[in-house]
């Protein structure tokens, strides 16, 4: 799957938006990757984390576990799991600081993969590797399906994205005159819809 054939998937599912949007990370962009207007189509969700698997398994061999950051990341790295015949587990925050809940535990010897939707800065990226560091098992790598921080997200281990994109992003006292003229809107699941300043 070429990287235009994943973007044209978000634009068909309506997921690539554009105005003057507040990330998760506090940022500010023009662009916002709905990426649960594509997750609602389970065979849109299927075709992609496929085509990620296939990408994962050429980078970094067989897999075992995937672990996803809660709450975005669950369903493509479910379907990426299920693509790749790897066991699926996620990390929810508690106090604050992501954690394996619920009973999931990662075996001594099991290659695990962090599978992540979109990545901006890789800060809850790093926060799953963390919380993942001290589990029995071995990170062999990351991926997600797009990396809008154009490559330059570190998150400490090698990792491999389905669609690359260098979209800027601003701090909130920062902003291009063009968008500082726009309302701004958090349209992500930590702010769903709501109109900020």
């Amino acid at each position: 799957m070429t990287q235009d054939e994943v973007l044209q998937s978000f634009r068909e599912a309506g997921a690539l938006l554009e105005g003057h949007f507040i990330l998760s990370s506090g940022l500010r962009s023009p662009i916002f990757l709905q990426k649960m207007f594509v997750f609602q189509d389970p065979r849109r969700t299927e075709i992609l984390c496929r085509a990620l698997a296939e990408k994962i398994a050429a980078a970094f061999g067989k897999v075992d576990y995937v672990v996803s950051p809660a709450v975005g990341a669950i369903v493509p790295g479910y379907e990426t799991a299920r693509q790749l015949g790897a066991m699926a587990v996620f990390v929810e925050r508690e106090n604050g600081a992501f954690q394996l809940r619920r009973g999931f535990q990662i075996p001594e010897g099991a290659r695990v993969v962090m599978v992540e939707d979109i990545i901006t800065t890789g800060l809850s990226s790093r926060e799953c590797l963390t919380a993942i560091s001290g589990m029995p098992g071995t990170v062999v790598g990351a991926a997600c399906l797009i990396d809008r921080s154009g490559g330059k997200a570190d998150l400490g281990v090698p990792f491999v994205a389905l669609a690359t994109m260098d979209i800027p992003t601003y701090p909130a006292d920062a902003l291009p005159p063009e968008l500082a003229a726009l309302p701004a809107i958090k349209p992500g699941s930590r702010g769903l819809q709501a109109k900020a300043g």
